[in-house]
């Protein structure tokens, strides 16, 4: 799970789902590791949006047993071995359909918090 935030602490806690919704979209850009998953989420984020290990690798298993990604064993760029994760096409339909989801989801949440913008 990303780390609590303290009252007034401009993070954020993610909701369930999200994450796997997030690395999807990461890995839709190209095969990143670990490592440099967590940092795009961070800094696409502008910093709001910080991974921790613990929570980002039981993630992907997560994905990779639903068939949703793949991984190889490479070598980063800065020569260390590192496991790679690929987008499948399995998973490129999941997140199809986890944006629609968020989509709705959003503009609901929108719905209750300014109830005013339905106002004619």
């Amino acid at each position: 799970m990303p780390k609590r935030s303290a009252p007034g602490d401009p993070r954020l806690d993610l909701l369930q789902g999200t994450l796997d919704m997030l690395i999807l979209r990461i890995l839709q850009w190209g095969p990143q590791h670990g490592y440099a998953l967590a940092q795009a989420i961070r800094s696409h984020s502008s910093e709001v949006l910080r991974i921790e290990t613990g929570t980002l690798y039981p993630a992907l298993q997560r994905l990779e047993t639903r068939g949703w990604v793949t991984a190889e064993w490479r070598q980063t760029e800065a020569k260390q071995r590192a496991r790679y994760y690929r987008l499948t096409a399995k998973g490129r339909k999941q997140l199809s359909h986890e944006r629609a989801r968020w989509t709705e989801m959003v503009a609901a949440i929108g719905r209750i918090m300014n109830p005013d913008l339905l106002k004619d």
